[in-house]
């Protein structure tokens, strides 16, 4: 069955479906590992730089991606890693990719990788052999070569690359690095190559970020892609090229500066713009390769959205809540609405709504059980049902009471069946408390679960601050996310095992992934209660060495 992965962008419905990438869009596909170059960090850094000029990158650190039928999904293939080798297998399907017409850009490390492939390291066109490390501009020497019209270098540091096994059939220096200040003896730094019908580009740069957040860097590596790829995209790349070209929007920038600021105070204060139309939020949205956006509703036929599930007859259905964050009503007499969304000719666009329950109050959570559907509305859990078959609720019943409304982002939400038959909810500081069937509950911020009639229910874990989301894996284990630094938690043991246990106590949820960081590509874009703005480039020092001696 074709995958469909769905969202809410600004106040319009948008599906992500498996169709072509667009035609004008460079797909490439960015080889890492987990070495110490941190391939995948160094992904994130340059993601944004290349969707600007209307280059998709996909990552994988997968080894088994490397077959004929998966890399000619892809215009180019981007090397970033340390790796030994590959099969004989994998070294025909990249040797065989790049001579059908398609693009190679293996970049800095990527020259010492196929130790084990001699044929992969003629493609490259030379090989690592070792190197030191200073401020350096390695410098143009082919100003005439598409790739490098108009691109005059850029100081930065970075590993000072010296390299053996030269293969100079079909290669054209672009830049070069002097190996001695002041002196004239050479070493080749950035080069390109022809194989079969395709095309290779290769730099010696990119150690760290001191590199890779150099917009010159993103430029180069912009340039090498679209040349590898035969030329599409270019001549013109030093003018501003995707979304933003169309919109005349100004591009994404960094600003030189780390702060973390209070919401409610809101410092520094927000730079407020008038909102995209939904076209043009496409235009600065950039689906995974394979996948296309296509616009399903927007206001006016969908207004507010704030939760949102399918049924089984394939229909959209929508909590609108206009009443969020701050206008409280008594129970019916709000503003709010569950809408039901249809396409009734099968042309991928919502033309029927329907209004299947209105005079709601910032309802926050959807799920279908017993033939209608739960909603989670503070103070209550409401269960709606049509009985007639118009579409409409004549069944308002309240099977929950206790969720506090002190705070409207806080409440329960993310109502989720789960395989154990069971709806899974999750629940922010504002908590509950109240009495379901014969017991006393208290909790706040964390999971909770309740059978369908919402008479039972149970605290399964704490989060450590707000709740976010929650969600299942294949296998049914449950994972939790809160709304500061701990985008991805995972509930192991529920409470439940710890009451009785001496010396034993339930555990707050810790954060599973890696990073919390919030990379902004822009000054415009801010994380609620987390607004961090890392400084783009210094030639001198790493983020990491920066952020120590402060």
């Amino acid at each position: 069955m074709r995958t469909l992965i769905f969202s809410l962008l600004a106040a319009s419905l948008v599906m992500l479906t498996s169709l072509a990438a667009a035609a004008d869009q460079l797909s490439v596909l960015f080889l890492g590992d987990k070495g110490h170059h941190q391939p995948a960090a160094r992904f994130a850094d340059i993601k944004g730089p290349l969707a600007e000029r209307g280059i998709a990158v996909t990552y994988t650190e997968k080894l088994d991606d490397l077959t004929h039928a998966h890399l000619a999904k892809y215009d180019v293939l981007l090397v970033y890693a340390n790796i030994g080798g590959v099969s004989a297998e994998q070294e025909k399907a990249i040797l065989d990719y790049v001579a059908s017409g398609k693009g190679f850009v293996p970049v800095h490390c990527a020259s010492a990788c196929f130790g084990k492939n001699p044929e992969l390291i003629k493609l490259m066109g030379g090989r690592f052999k070792s190197h030191g490390g200073e401020v350096f501009k390695a410098l143009v020497a082919d100003r005439e070569h598409p790739a490098m019209r108009g691109f005059s270098g850029f100081d930065t540091w970075d590993e000072t690359y010296v390299h053996d096994q030269h293969n100079e059939v079909d290669r054209t220096v672009l830049m070069y690095r002097l190996l001695k200040k002041g002196g004239t003896e050479r070493e080749p730094w950035t080069w390109v190559r022809t194989h079969g019908q395709g095309r290779v580009f290769y730099t010696a740069s990119g150690h760290d970020e001191r590199t890779w957040l150099a917009p010159a860097f993103a430029d180069l590596l912009a340039r090498g892609i679209s040349w590898a790829a035969g030329g599409k995209g270019m001549p013109v790349l030093t003018d501003l090229q995707g979304p933003f070209a169309k919109t005349g929007r100004a591009p994404l920038k960094f600003e030189e500066r780390e702060t973390v600021q209070n919401y409610e105070k809101r410092t520094p204060a927000p730079k407020y713009q008038l909102p995209l139309s939904p076209t043009d939020s496409l235009d600065y949205t950039q689906a995974e390769h394979g996948f296309s956006l296509t616009l399903l509703a927007a206001e006016p036929q969908v207004v507010k959205p704030i939760a949102f599930t399918w049924d089984h007859r394939g229909r959209l259905w929508v909590a609108e809540s206009v009443d969020y964050p701050s206008k409280h009503t008594e129970l019916w007499q709000g503003n709010d609405r569950i809408k039901i969304c249809e396409d009734t000719n099968g042309d991928g666009k919502l033309d029927k709504f329907t209004i299947f329950a209105d005079k709601l109050n910032i309802p926050t959570g959807l799920v279908f059980a017993n033939g209608g559907l739960i909603v989670s509305q503070a103070p209550q859990m409401l269960f709606l049902k049509d009985t007639n078959g118009d579409d409409q609720a004549d069944v308002r019943d309240i099977i929950q009471d206790g969720w506090s409304k002190n705070d409207t982002h806080a409440g329960p939400s993310n109502l989720r069946y789960g395989l154990d038959n069971r709806i899974y909810g999750a629940v922010g500081y504002s908590g509950f408390s109240g009495k379901v069937g014969d017991k006393s509950l208290n909790f706040r911020s964390g999971l909770f679960r309740m059978n369908k009639g919402g008479d039972q229910m149970e605290f399964l874990s704490q989060y450590n601050n707000n709740t976010w989301g929650l969600g299942f894996s294949e296998e049914g284990y449950v994972f939790g996310s809160t709304a500061n630094n701990c985008p991805s938690d995972h509930k192991a043991i529920p409470n439940r095992y710890c009451d009785g246990v001496v010396g034993w106590s339930p555990k707050t949820l810790e954060k599973i992934s890696l990073d919390a960081k919030f990379k902004a590509l822009d000054d415009r874009i801010r994380q609620v209660d987390v607004h961090r703005l890392v400084q783009l480039h210094h030639p001198t020092q790493s983020n990491s060495e920066r952020i120590q001696n402060r």
